[in-house]
């Protein structure tokens, strides 16, 4: 619980402009059947333990199955999940949260809305910066591509799209992503640890700003991606993310 807290108040901090008020969440995993995730309206940069639900994840994964659930189902679900009856709401977002803590070796889960990311997921340009880099360390702590997921309805809708689109990833990289990109919306990272989590939120908002800064004088100039390849294959690379715990 504690590094949940130290990592939501990371994200949350005001200078960093990555959520403000109720914006984001964030999870991690309990055990194989439950995690915890912030509660619904609650703010990320004042999280206190009593903002955080434990969850049994088996409900909320069956709902990613289903298409005939009204939002009332929905609220009832997610109401119905939790492990203390007596705790908050759960982000309606614990839906995705449930799906990215079962893929191998990811404990946490951080979701915020990134002014500088945002500036390009609402432009024409948001799968181009998803698919491409532009420098080395946003290699080494956001991988060498991202997941795009085209607008969706928040909820469950978006839940089923992110899952379908991380699936598809898998199928061609072997690996769960670090950073899942959400058009129109904002930012998931996710890792084995919090601290995975921060280095790729943190360096997808720097190679955000770099991109904007680089589109005004006729960039981005992206790396091939033999190079991208190079990078995210170097011993010394993989060294580094080892003593960076990403």
């Amino acid at each position: 619980m504690e590094s949940l807290l130290a990592l939501s108040h990371d994200l949350g901090a005001e200078p960093r402009q990555l959520a403000i008020l109720g914006e984001g969440n964030t999870s991690a995993k309990i055990d194989e059947a439950s995690f915890l995730v912030k509660a619904s309206g609650s703010s990320l940069g004042t999280l206190g333990e009593n903002d955080l639900v434990a969850c049994q994840s088996t409900p909320l994964l069956a709902m990613l199955d289903r298409e005939d659930l009204s939002d009332q189902e929905i609220e009832d679900e997610l109401l119905a999940c939790r492990i203390d009856p007596t705790a908050k709401k759960p982000s309606v977002e614990a839906l995705f949260h449930a799906y990215l803590l079962s893929l191998p070796g990811i404990e946490f889960v951080g979701h915020t809305h990134s002014i500088a990311v945002n500036s390009i997921l609402c432009s024409p340009r948001a799968r181009e910066f998803a698919q491409c880099r532009t420098f080395p360390d946003e290699i080494v702590c956001c991988g060498g591509a991202s997941v795009f997921v085209p607008y969706t309805d928040p909820g469950l809708r978006l839940a089923q799209i992110i899952r379908t689109e991380t699936v598809r990833f898998l199928e061609s990289y072997g690996v769960p992503p670090r950073v899942i990109l959400l058009e129109n919306h904002g930012i998931i990272t996710l890792g084995s640890s919090s601290n995975a989590v921060k280095a790729a939120m943190y360096m997808a908002d720097k190679a955000a700003q770099i991109f904007l800064g680089a589109a005004t004088l006729g960039g981005p100039n992206f790396l091939e991606p033999a190079q991208v390849d190079r990078i995210a294959n170097r011993i010394d690379e993989h060294y580094r993310q080892r003593a960076l715990k990403l």
